[in-house]
């Protein structure tokens, strides 16, 4: 099943043996996975107009993660002495499925600063430790996806007749700062298009290197953080995102993580 996202260009790494403990333990639970990630898309409109963040893109991932059992969890770990609790910690975790052979958490990244990366790996090592999870998975941009945002957003800018200040209302961006204006203006003033223009300062503003991709994750996970956790780490590809205009934006859901 890994199989078939890495055919459809996700970033797929296992590390300590968690590939052959969801093959062997959690096989219905890894169908219901990556059926939710094979038919997820991102449009284009959508990215852009959402400024970058957690829009109706990650919101439909979330809800289609739900609907397929992976449900929000607060993991509360206490540590009694002679009927005395001296510690009380509590993980929250966006989504687990519990199954027959135990409990996989699951978080996504899709754009928040890369030490959430750290948090992240650190409440899985430390559920493991306690016997509460079997298993930790990441969800994040991918490589090819990190590469290509530039290229796909500054064609879909042109491809949409983006000259001006003035035709940013039309394709729903909107939101944004002086200081983001401003910096677009410095580039135009320089020779560029405006549609390069707006698309580089909006990548390097909202998809910066210190923010969560592929590459972060990766070298958390080569430094050993997260250890000895069974992981998969998801890169999600260049390849799911669409020009088609968005699918409906779900209705907001005060049980998803925000």
């Amino acid at each position: 099943m890994l199989e078939a996202l890495r055919e459809a260009g996700y970033d797929v790494q296992t590390r300590n043996h968690a590939e052959a403990i969801l093959r062997h333990d959690f096989p219905d639970e890894l169908e219901a996975l990556t059926g939710v990630l094979a038919g997820f898309r991102i449009s284009m409109a959508e990215l852009i107009g959402g400024g970058g963040g957690e829009s109706g893109q990650t919101q439909r991932l979330r809800r289609a993660l739900a609907g397929a059992g992976w449900t929000k969890h607060n993991f509360a770990v206490q540590t009694i002495v002679d009927g005395t609790v001296r510690e009380a910690i509590s993980h929250e975790i966006d989504h687990i499925r519990r199954g027959a052979a135990g409990t996989l958490a699951l978080e996504i990244e899709w754009n928040n600063k890369d030490p959430f990366f750290d948090r992240d790996l650190e409440n899985f090592q430390r559920l493991h430790a306690q016997s509460a999870i079997s298993l930790g998975i990441i969800v994040t941009r991918g490589r090819s996806m990190q590469d290509e945002l530039l290229g796909r957003i500054t064609g879909w800018l042109a491809a949409n007749d983006l000259h001006s200040e003035e035709d940013l209302a039309r394709l729903g961006i909107g939101d944004r700062t002086a200081r983001q204006a401003a910096a677009v203006a410095g580039l135009v003033a320089r020779g560029i298009p405006f549609h390069e223009a707006f698309a580089r300062h909006f990548v390097s503003d909202k998809f910066g290197p210190s923010s969560t991709h592929w590459a972060k994750l990766e070298d958390r996970v080569l430094r050993g953080v997260g250890n000895p956790c069974p992981l998969l780490l998801l890169g999600l590809p260049a390849t799911i995102l669409s020009d088609a205009p968005p699918a409906e934006a779900p209705p907001e859901d005060p049980m998803l993580p925000l």
